[in-house]
């Protein structure tokens, strides 16, 4: 049966009424002028609302005008603008910008995508939703939102926005084209979220297919009915640097109940309040004594019984490497295990946390059920690396190291990602060198291990290559 757009949409106006009205709507609302709309536009791209209307806000403060953003220079628009995703090559692309629209298009902003893609920093996307929002003129802006829901849907069959946008222009009745975007947007930031839909309270649920959906059931407790828990653990390698790469932009995306990260080189009075303060998390620090050096951090929804940070060792506790939470029917364990070094100058320190690891779980996994979960710096087989020759007795693949994961799985310990996928070139780290992560050359060094008797709690299992801003990505379970 063919997806009723007329009526998704009629029930779509009236649902998201109440909802957080998207920036760049916002900022439209508050001014038809062409200019903000597009500079907003450029600067939400990979950005929370709150963020982007922030720096907006400041941005308009000193630049309402091409000519007065002119007299900025790119330093200056980078502190302006920060923390918006990717400030610096924004800072670029705003810099460039007066220049660009006095020399093609005598200072103003043109009105078509074609004309609009010429300038720095905007896509089709950005384009398409100048074009609708500040010249309401019909247009199609295909944003994440619009692909995911579309597919969800049924009402397309795409794999790309590109194909998307394609696909709409020539089914989707050309009265929607202008409203479809903050339509989708707004319902997808608030029912149709990409991890974990709220179906349960969703005003088109008599009429959704669900393509491709695990919807959460709502307890009333908020959290699922069903218990599941997502956990992410993520080597952010800097956390201050990921910050400007759109850190909680993921945290959000990625909807996690607990986030664990690793190497956060940095003291909690060295960050921003927008981290140390996350709507809706807690979060439990656990720095190295030396600044700008290891570190790990745990941002968790639901408070913990206890949290203990340090594993017992004198050194590797200096480090941060170690956060264990309780919880009431499982303990967590954030830990950013040491890299043999080169040389493996540093194996006899790697091996004896090791051991240590292995005592604690022990004791743990004696008590309740048992996650651990970080960066372990090492790949335990062959699969697990794209040169395994080539990279015999190097840091992280040595054979004591091995063989520590060899004892550890043989003692049942579960690694979780390969209860659910044996394949090869599913990495979690690339070199910075090399063009290693375009070409895929990297090792899976990230883990999420269960204690044996925990493996029917363990639902699902991933690794998101997707998601830039570390030489890391992010792995995950669904843990009930």
């Amino acid at each position: 049966m063919a997806f009723d757009i007329d009526t998704a949409v009629a029930l779509l106006e009236q649902e998201v009424r109440n909802y957080q009205v998207p920036v760049v709507d916002l900022i439209a609302a508050q001014t038809r002028d062409p200019f903000k709309v597009l500079v907003a536009t450029i600067l939400s791209a990979r950005t929370r609302d709150e963020v982007t209307a922030a720096a907006a806000r400041r941005l308009f403060a000193r630049a309402a005008t091409p000519a007065a953003l002119a007299a900025l220079d790119e330093k200056t628009l980078q502190k302006i603008i920060y923390p918006v995703g990717f400030f610096r090559n924004k800072a670029r692309y705003l810099a460039a910008l007066p220049g660009v629209l006095e020399r093609e298009f005598q200072g103003r902003v043109p009105d078509t995508v074609e004309a609009l893609t010429r300038l720095p920093g905007v896509g089709r996307k950005t384009a398409n939703l100048v074009v609708a929002v500040a010249f309401n003129k019909p247009a199609i802006c295909v944003d994440t939102h619009v692909h995911r829901i579309m597919n969800i849907w049924g009402y397309v069959h795409t794999r790309t926005p590109l194909q998307t946008e394609m696909a709409l222009r020539e089914k989707l009745p050309r009265r929607y084209w202008i409203r479809i975007n903050s339509l989708l947007v707004a319902f997808g930031q608030g029912t149709c979220r990409p991890q974990r839909p709220r179906c349960d309270r969703c005003v088109l649920a008599a009429i959704c297919p669900r393509i491709g959906v695990t919807p959460a059931k709502s307890s009333g407790s908020g959290r699922p009915a069903d218990g599941r828990l997502r956990m992410v653990s993520w080597n952010v390698n800097g956390l201050r640097a990921v910050l400007k790469k759109g850190f909680l932009d993921t945290l959000h995306e990625l909807d996690a109940d607990i986030f664990a990260i690793q190497e956060i080189k940095a003291m909690p009075e060295q960050l921003p309040d927008e981290v140390k303060h996350v709507p809706g998390y807690h979060v439990y620090w656990n720095p190295a004594r030396r600044k700008g050096y290891s570190g790990t951090a745990v941002f968790c929804r639901q408070r913990p019984l206890d949290v203990v940070q340090g594993l017992g060792l004198e050194e590797p506790d200096r480090e941060g490497r170690v956060q264990l939470l309780e919880y009431k029917d499982f303990f967590l364990v954030n830990s950013y295990f040491p890299n043999a070094g080169p040389g493996l100058k540093r194996l006899e320190f790697k091996l004896a946390f090791d051991r240590a690891m292995r005592g604690l779980l022990d004791r743990l996994s004696a008590k309740k059920s048992v996650v651990l979960c970080g960066d372990l710096n090492v790949a335990h087989r062959e699969i697990d690396l794209a040169n395994p020759v080539g990279n015999e007795n190097n840091p992280g693949f040595s054979a004591p190291e091995r063989a520590w994961m060899d004892e550890l799985v043989g003692a049942g310990y579960v690694d979780t990602f390969r209860c659910f996928n044996q394949e090869p070139e599913h990495y979690t780290w690339w070199s910075y060198r090399f063009n290693a992560r375009a070409r895929n050359i990297g090792w899976r060094i990230d883990y999420f291990i269960v204690d044996p008797g925990s493996r029917d709690r363990v639902l699902a299992a991933a690794i998101h290559d997707d998601v830039q801003g570390s030489d890391h990505c992010p792995v995950s379970i669904e843990f009930r």
